[in-house]
């Protein structure tokens, strides 16, 4: 049989019995001062109620119910067991496009900030995976690392804008190596990557960021953001609309989203494609798509089916309270 104490912090409750002790100690000794002081203890038969001999093991009626009662908090168990657990744990990067095509309007209010909402609201969805950020245009970088602090990544994602980077323009290549970069130290089953984007590759780098993927044993759920009919990019200087941006015969540039290309990327890699327009749905079919081939890592935790008794030493002590209850209803040791 194995037992344990269930809060054994508790034991340092002990150290309060020599106090109580001390104390009863004291006050007889104080009761009888006073009692002799009064008058001359043979006068005292007549003077105060006589009391039955029981009354004489009331302090250590005291200290029992007090030790017993310092039981029941420790609490004694018996019967825990150590049990296996399989439990599915993720690393995924939120791989997100922050070219200037993500300012576009055909999804309201923009493809940007409907990507950072589905970002947060996944986010809001998981449970003990670790999560990072990575956001690249013309080039990449990771803005957090790998962390299981979900208020902390939240705060991240709402500070994105499309002037976060730099060098623009869209490279599926840099983000990928960049989130390629932050799972140095992951196990190759469990790499994910949340790619949020239009799917505009200017660079025409997916095929050379899908064999990186596989190479590293990253698998890619796409999640295309935008219409495709598109829609015109806006073009901002210091938060102020200067017109749309245009070509070199000054035709007004519409962008629309590349649903081709990112099925590509996640189905290349095994992964999945979504409807990110859809904000209701989008989120649990992202969560959905990345546990479908989660590896297990298996733990061993302790059971919490043990057996307790502090009942027992809860029983003994009221036990205790209540004798001295009955036999001393005065409360008092009238010794």
């Amino acid at each position: 049989m194995s037992w344990s104490l269930g809060n054994y912090w508790y034991l340092f409750l002990l150290l309060l019995l020599p106090l109580l002790a001390s104390f009863l100690i004291r006050f007889l000794k104080w009761r009888k001062k006073k009692r002799d002081l009064f008058a001359a203890s043979q006068f005292h038969d007549h003077l105060f109620e006589k009391n039955s001999g029981f009354t004489k093991f009331f302090p250590a009626l005291y200290l029992l119910g007090t030790l017993f009662l310092i039981f029941s908090i420790i609490d004694l168990l018996n019967g825990s067991e150590e049990v296996k657990s399989n439990q599915k744990l993720n690393n995924v990067i939120f791989m997100l496009d922050v070219s200037n095509s993500m300012n576009a309007e055909d999804i309201e209010p923009s493809r940007l900030v409907e990507a950072k909402n589905l970002m947060i609201q996944t986010m809001q969805k998981m449970n003990n995976d670790k999560i990072g950020i990575v956001i690249f245009a013309g080039q990449a970088t990771s803005i957090m690392p790998l962390t299981t602090d979900y208020s902390s990544a939240e705060t991240y994602v709402t500070g994105i804008e499309t002037n976060s980077m730099k060098i623009q323009g869209t490279d599926f290549l840099k983000g990928m190596q960049a989130a390629a970069e932050k799972f140095k130290n992951v196990s190759k089953g469990s790499r994910k990557v949340i790619l949020l984007s239009d799917g505009e590759d200017n660079e025409g780098n997916d095929n050379a960021a899908i064999r990186l993927a596989n190479k590293e044993g990253i698998t890619i759920t796409s999640v295309g953001i935008g219409s495709d009919e598109g829609a015109p990019v806006p073009e901002y200087t210091a938060g102020q609309l200067m017109g749309y941006k245009s070509d070199i015969n000054g035709n007004t540039v519409i962008s629309k989203r590349q649903t081709e290309a990112l099925n590509k990327l996640a189905g290349s890699t095994g992964g999945t494609y979504i409807d990110g327009n859809n904000i209701n749905e989008a989120p649990d079919r992202i969560i959905e798509a990345i546990n479908k081939k989660s590896s297990g890592s298996e733990t061993l935790v302790k059971s919490q089916n043990a057996n307790h008794y502090y009942q027992y030493f809860l029983a003994v002590s009221i036990l205790f309270f209540f004798l001295i209850y009955i036999f001393n209803p005065k409360n008092d040791f009238n010794v």
